[in-house]
């Protein structure tokens, strides 16, 4: 992904995890609340199998609907 995507998608998670504060589910992992932002990076890599840094340029239109359903369905 070319530096000015990565940039793009960094502030669509951030906006993302903004709307997720509070809104995740509990879980006895993390009794202090869980990090909204870890939670997007690591269920893009889940699904992604990278990074969101390391997908390439012509997938950022399925990494944006990804994160969408992210934040449609949080859990």
């Amino acid at each position: 992904m070319n530096e000015n995507n990565r940039k793009k998608v960094w502030k669509l998670i951030q906006k993302t995890g903004d709307e997720l504060r509070g809104k995740l589910p509990d879980h006895p992992s993390h009794p202090k609340g869980r990090n909204p932002y870890a939670h997007i990076a690591l269920e893009i890599k889940n699904h992604f199998e990278m990074t969101y840094s390391e997908i390439p340029d012509e997938r950022i239109p399925e990494l944006v609907k990804f994160i969408k359903l992210i934040s449609d369905n949080p859990r």
